[in-house]
């Protein structure tokens, strides 16, 4: 088994750009919104979590965000976080 020897800066600016990059303008706008206020205090179980995120469709993360179908389970508490921040802005 070999560990990830990513340092925690270079994972945080990869999320980053996972999250500005992804193909639907809505998610792009979402996510970095979310990555911005929320990645530099997310403990590693989180950003783990984020990270898989980031590996879904983005026509299954917009019908998530907006509602229009359920999200898994495991990203549940994480969508709700999405939705939320991009309303208190």
């Amino acid at each position: 088994m070999t560990e990830t020897t990513e340092l925690h800066e270079h994972r945080l600016k990869r999320l980053k750009m996972r999250s500005m990059r992804r193909g639907i303008k809505e998610m792009d706008i979402l996510l970095t919104a979310y990555a911005d206020a929320n990645l530099p205090t997310m403990d590693a179980a989180k950003l783990d979590l984020y990270d898989q995120l980031l590996h879904e469709n983005d026509q299954d993360l917009l019908q998530w965000v907006t509602g229009q179908v359920a999200s898994p389970t495991p990203y549940e508490a994480l969508i709700q976080e999405v939705v939320q921040s991009h309303q208190t802005k």
